[in-house]
Parts: structure tokens; C-alpha cells; sequence
């Protein structure tokens, strides 16, 4: 059963500009803390945290988190997601959650566009249901019960496989994260992710995220000699992503 990607925002700092903002005052004043909160700077928010982004100060944008709750990726894709080691993760237990009824999974786009490549493709994942399933009966034959049958059987579920995941991190995270899985050059399943999340938080944040995206958004590709050679398109799309 193929499964598609759906992003949620969670929640987030309340006022997450105004946290960041205040977080960064606290390093430039020599006021007390008690009126952080209500010096607001009323209007000159965003252009503060624009150059606060701009001069690279970036410890007080670690004040501001986000939390995402995530399905429609693959185990592949949540392989990658996790080294991101910077971040909070709750993840899917396959060993809690089996379906003897068929499983989720992601099709790749090369493989489903073409005929011949998905009739293979979802023969496979058929027949890993159907030993995924007799690996099960067999195991409760055996004696095995509840979750310590799903967590053997699971050995066969391929990479394929559809999971779902809460995942939080914090704006400096986030702006790495996206340099990193934004890029034209990441894997295709989490640099769309990568930019629905981005899509959530500029909305929530604009100012904190006005220039994220792939690392060609603030300078030269840092891909070198590997570079995707479309670095205006790339800009542009991501000015304009909303």
C-alpha cells in the first residue's frame, strides 16, 4: 500500500522571533532581565533578527524550537533524518506496531513512472508481506508472542517501508538542516521534507527563516566541482516558497 508525505506542525515556541529577539538583547544591554519580555522594540523586530542572522550571531536563535510530526517517508529516508544529531526523535516501533494485513511503503518516482519497474517493485513488497507473515504465524507456533514475534519478522520489511516520526529541533538546527537536505543534491524523498518543513516555519517565523534553504541561498554552491549548475533556479524557488 503506497503511502505519501504529509508534514505537520506540531507546535513551537510561542512568539519564537520574540524569544529570539529578547535571548539576543540580553547579550547587547545592560538592563535588567525582568524587561526583556516587555521591550519589544515594537517594529524593529524582523530587522534585528535579520542582522542578528547576517552577522552570524546565531546562540540566541538556538532559543526558538519546533516540532513536526512526520509520515509518508521511508525507512531510508528516516535513516538520514536521524543523523541530524542535533534533534529530539519519536519514532514508529515496528516491534509494536505490526500489520499482518500489509504494510505501507514509498515508491520511488523513477520506479513509478515506469510500468515495467513498479510491477517488480510491488511484486517485491507482496512477497515481503507474505513472508513477513509467515514468519509470524510460524514464530507464534513457536511460542512466540505479542512483540517478541513483530520483532523478528520485521528483518524482512525492506528499506522501503513507510514510517512515521515527531521530530523537534531548534531554529539554529534547522537552519543547518536545510542548508544540508534543501540542496538540489540531497536524496529526493528528504529534500521534499526538508522543504515542506521549511514551508511551515517560514510561516511561523518569517523572520528567522526569510533566507533559509540549500546552502547556494547565502553564497557561492558549496557543492564545488558537484554543484547541480542551477543555482539561480534554486534562488528563485526558494525566495519564493510559501
Amino acid at each position: 500500500m503506497e503511502s505519501k508525505l504529509k508534514v505537520v506542525l506540531i507546535s513551537h515556541t510561542p512568539d519564537p522571533e520574540q524569544t529570539v529577539a529578547a535571548a539576543a538583547r540580553l547579550c547587547y544591554r545592560s538592563g535588567g532581565v525582568d524587561t526583556l519580555k516587555d521591550d519589544k522594540l515594537e517594529g524593529q523586530t524582523r530587522s534585528f533578527l535579520a542582522k542578528l542572522v547576517d552577522m552570524g550571531h546565531m546562540s540566541p536563535i538556538e532559543h526558538a524550537s519546533f516540532t513536526f510530526a512526520i509520515e509518508g517517508i521511508s525507512r531510508a529516508c528516516s535513516h538520514q533524518l536521524v543523523r541530524h544529531r542535533l534533534a529530539s526523535y519519536s519514532q514508529q516501533s515496528q516491534r509494536y506496531v505490526g500489520k499482518t494485513s500489509g504494510f505501507h511503503y514509498i515508491v520511488p518516482p523513477s520506479i513509478g513512472d515506469d510500468p515495467e519497474l513498479r510491477t517488480r517493485f510491488e511484486s517485491f513488497m507482496k512477497e515481503a508481506q507474505k513472508t513477513y507473515n509467515y514468519l509470524a504465524t510460524r514464530l507464534e507456533e513457536k511460542g512466540l508472542k505479542g512483540e517478541s514475534v513483530r520483532e523478528d519478522a520485521r528483518f524482512v520489511l525492506p528499506n522501503a517501508t513507510e514510517t512515521k516520526i515527531m521530530v523537534t529541533m531548534n531554529a539554529r538546527e534547522l537552519l543547518h538542516f536545510f542548508r544540508q537536505r534543501c540542496c538540489n543534491r540531497a536524496q529526493w524523498e528528504i529534500r521534499g521534507m526538508a522543504t515542506e518543513m521549511l514551508k511551515l516555519v517560514r510561516n511561523a517565523a518569517p523572520a528567522l527563516f526569510r533566507t533559509a534553504g540549500p546552502g547556494c541561498m547565502n553564497g557561492p554552491c558549496p557543492e564545488g566541482a558537484y554543484s547541480c549548475g542551477k543555482i539561480k533556479d534554486v534562488k528563485k524557488y526558494f525566495r519564493n516558497l510559501s
